[in-house]
């Protein structure tokens, strides 16, 4: 790690400029791994040149050079370089897609830029900023530690040793240039490590390939992720139809050959067999929907890190949310609040109307005051900044905002006791120290010690605020002579104050994705720490089933078999502590569920990671959160997460009408290549008719489908079996007969034709059925249920685009005398042209005639 010298004309206090910080990073270049690039359209073009079906296609047209035939092989080649632009287009649009994915996946960092704190991508990140960082934050570049408070932080990565490492602010114990990671008691932080305990703010160092972590940036470049189940299982069924069609080919080289004595024309009947039996298209669509399809999702503020995440939010069942913040706006407001009485007398309330006035009532004084104590001083946690904004309100010209006051020592939130104090020093010359204290109801009194006819007032006041669906939050205060601190908040001598209730409205769309979820068959869970009574009110807001409620403190007394019975029909789970989180996860998979759940903190990633699929706080949420998830809700919004259900539904569908698609049209394609040759007929289809097929079929199967709007009664479903493959059973076997329907039609097209057309004419009949019949093919499996016609109406631009370019170009190949000799064609009289046409569209009509007996069926009454 290279450390540098403070840099002139940069304060402490207010970081770089913007235009400083714009001009580093044109000099130093972006904070980005060495292998963190996309790849370039010339990588690509010689991954594409490898695949089979181009190599295939290269050597038919070395045949045909062989063969004398110049102008055959130079069009195949052109077909090669028309085929080879096209994948680089679908390529390229799908790399840019994932270009964006990475630049919304990088670790955003808040720095201070003209004195002002704000977010920025990792990648954005300079050296000099002022890094401001908190626990759960992935820390972006190598930086000094330059202030801070019981920092921790985890550099296992570096390392391989779990234990944290404690730093310290401005600690400069060993030489820069002998500091390794793993160091204790140092003020060095690295890229990529973890800060696991305390705040602080660091000054970025360096940055990029000249971070800690750059330098191995060589050996992370080789690591590669795990592939998803569908693309193993699309893989297999590659391989073994690539198996197939290698054997099957080679018997039709050695058969013809045998036959007919011919073995150039054996070896290309051979090629052309290969090249229609190869469904080298799952490939492309099993990268292309997926990408594009998590690049929709990240239009609607949803990222996915894990596209295959995608594959499971169909099948979800069950949906965990946070209330705050995902259900709620998390704009809180403090609504009310509750002064403790002197004893033997009631508490006194009060509810706070921001608009009606600026002054607060004497006995309110201290309990504002202390809860801004309780509170960091720049906050970002919503409830702290709504304590701020009322003081600054009520407050501003008393004596009980305290900005000369120092910070002297923190107690942070606890699993055993969720509240958080302060140690303040106050004005210099008092030995005295100032504790406040703010955090649950019951934790507060816990902390003060107070007598069970109190307990009781208190909890009244509590269930009468959470009853309004509030927030509750309670305070307390303290003093302490001298600077032993108490290892425990316990050991101080805390008094009650008062209680603040907290406004957070539900997001006005909450209601009616709730809705769209229950019409789906996904069950909606709401997980929070508030009460019961809050719960409730909210639940019922959210128009969530809001009867039986499920506590944390109940949930700790129950068993494994005992919480999966409960989790079964609760709806509401309240007073729950993160990591229970983890414990609701699993009853839930055991009861055979596909879950869902949302997170934001450090000890919500095991839950994230559990279920299926994790969902992050894109706003409030911590790196390690993120990292945990599967998707990022950038906007935090419950909303979000039904839409992705419902683009994840839509994204599923197209892969699985792609698939059908790409199978189906081969099995006509290949059967055309075989079936001639072994009944002794003329050769129907070349390598050139199968490139010009190929044309058609590669931009359908990716471009078309993915454009595919959402069918009808895509929240109207149950989700989808997690276990079912996503093409196989039904769905496999009816889009082989879709294919045997077209390949029948094809082959008594061509034998009908044959007995009144010439050769060329007949082949030309036969491929003009068969075309037409691809594009019959399209336009059937845009719906599962739709009838064809029906689909006309259903917008989709790429699709008119591709049958419009598809028949021009047929017409082309018909009727233009160069290019039909290619294709060894002759002209068709206007009548043979729309009856082959008209043929090709009747080739699917018994399946049209199944979906619509399906339709029929299921209007019928029962």
């Amino acid at each position: 790690m290279v450390l540098q010298t403070p840099d002139e004309g940069v304060s402490d206090a207010s970081g770089l400029t913007t235009a400083q910080a714009a001009q580093r990073l044109l000099d130093d270049g972006p904070n980005a791994l060495p292998g963190d690039q996309r790849r370039s359209l010339r990588a690509i073009a010689r991954e594409t040149l490898q695949e089979p079906m181009f190599m295939l296609l290269l050597a038919a047209g070395v045949l045909y050079l062989v063969l004398g035939d110049l102008q055959e092989g130079l069009v195949l080649f052109g077909l090669v370089l028309v085929v080879l632009a096209l994948t680089l287009y679908q390529e390229g649009k799908t790399e840019r897609a994932m270009a964006a994915l990475r630049d919304l996946t990088s670790p955003r960092a808040l720095v201070l830029r003209d004195g002002r704190p704000q977010r920025s991508a990792g990648r954005e990140v300079v050296r000099g900023d002022l890094l401001v960082l908190a626990e759960g934050d992935r820390i972006p570049a190598d930086a000094l530690l330059i202030s801070g408070s019981e920092v921790q932080v985890d550099e296992s990565l570096l390392t391989g040793e779990a234990l944290p490492v404690s730093k310290v602010a401005g600690a400069t114990a060993a030489p820069a240039a002998t500091v390794r990671p793993g160091g204790d008691g140092l003020a060095y932080l690295y890229s990529g490590t973890l800060l696991v305990q305390g705040h602080g703010m660091a000054r970025v160092t360096a940055t990029g390939a000249r971070s800690e972590i750059g330098r191995i940036g060589t050996a992370l470049e080789s690591l590669t992720l795990e592939r998803s189940p569908l693309k193993k299982q699309t893989t297999r069924l590659v391989q073994v139809l690539a198996v197939i069609a290698f054997i099957t080919s080679l018997l039709l080289v050695l058969a013809y050959g045998l036959l007919r004595g011919d073995w150039l024309a054996a070896l290309l009947a051979g090629i052309a067999l290969a090249m229609a039996m190869l469904p080298q298209e799952f490939t492309v669509v099993l990268t292309v929907l997926p990408a594009l399809g998590a690049w929709r999702l990240s239009k609607q503020n949803v990222l996915t890190r894990r596209i295959a995440a995608i594959e499971t939010l169909g099948a979800t069942s069950v949906l965990c949310v946070d209330k705050t913040g995902t259900l709620t706006e998390n704009r809180m407001t403090v609504v009310q609040l509750y002064a403790r009485g002197e004893v033997g007398r009631q508490g006194e309330s009060l509810a706070i109307d921001y608009a009606a006035s600026t002054e607060l009532p004497e006995t309110f004084h201290t309990l504002v005051e202390y809860s801004i104590l309780a509170s960091m001083s720049d906050p970002f946690d919503p409830m702290e900044k709504a304590f701020h904004r009322l003081g600054q309100h009520f407050l501003a010209d008393t004596e009980h905002l305290h900005h000369d006051w120092t910070l002297k020592h923190e107690y942070g939130l606890t699993p055993e006791l969720r509240a958080m104090s302060h140690v303040w020093k106050a004005l210099a010359g008092e030995s005295s120290h100032v504790v406040a204290a703010k955090g649950a109801p019951e934790a507060i009194v816990d902390l003060c010690h107070l007598d069970e006819d109190a307990q009781a007032d208190i909890g009244a006041a509590v269930e009468a605020m959470a009853a309004q669906g509030l927030r509750v939050l309670g305070v307390a205060q303290a003093r302490f002579a001298g600077e032993d601190w108490p290892a425990i908040e316990h050991d101080f001598e805390f008094e009650f104050i008062g209680l603040l209730g907290l406004a957070d409205p539900l997001r006005a769309e909450i209601p009616d994705a709730v809705a769209q979820c229950r019409s789906a068959g996904i069950r909606v869970v709401m997980i929070t720490g508030d009460y019961p009574a809050t719960a409730r009110a909210i639940a019922a807001q959210a128009q969530l089933d809001a009867g039986e409620v499920l506590t944390g403190d109940a949930m700790a007394l129950m068993s494994e078999a005992e919480l999966q019975a409960r989790m079964a029909t609760v709806s509401v789970c309240a007073r729950i502590a993160p990591e229970q989180k983890l414990r609701i996860v699993q009853a839930l998979k055991a009861n055979a569920e596909v879950v869902a759940m949302t997170g934001d903190g450090v000890n919500d990633a095991p839950a994230l990671k559990a279920a299926h699929v994790g969902v992050a706080m894109g706003g409030r949420g911590t790196d390690v959160a993120r990292e945990a998830a599967s998707l990022v809700l950038l906007d935090d919004n419950f909303a979000s997460i039904v839409r992705a259900v419902r683009l994840g539904r839509r994204i599923f569908d197209n892969l699985r009408k792609s698939m059908s698609y790409i199978l189906a049209v081969h099995v006509p394609i290949a059967g055309m290549a075989l079936l001639p040759v072994l009944l002794g007929w003329p050769t129907v289809l070349f390598p050139l008719h199968i490139a010009f097929l190929e044309l058609v079929i590669d931009p359908a199967c990716s471009m078309v489908f993915e454009n595919e709007p959402s069918e009808s009664d895509v929240m109207q479903r149950p989700p989808r079996d997690a276990m079912a493959q996503l093409f196989g059973g039904m769905t496999l076997a009816l889009a082989l007969l879709q294919g045997v329907g077209v390949l029948l039609v094809v082959l008594g097209a061509y034998a009908w034709g044959a007995t009144w057309l010439t050769e060329k004419e007949a082949r030309a009949f036969a491929f003009t059925t068969l075309v037409m019949g691809n594009v019959a093919l399209i336009f059937s499996n845009r719906s599962r249920t739709g009838s064809l016609w029906a689909s006309l109406r259903v917008p989709n631009r790429t699709l008119w685009l591709v049958t419009g370019v598809t028949l021009g170009f047929l017409g082309l190949v018909l009727y233009l005398p160069g290019i039909a000799r290619l294709f060894v064609f002759e002209p068709l009289a206007l009548p043979d042209l729309l009856t082959a046409l008209v043929l090709g569209l009747l080739s699917v009509f018994w399946f049209e005639a199944i979906k619509f007996s399906r339709r029929l069926m299921q209007t019928r009454p029962r």
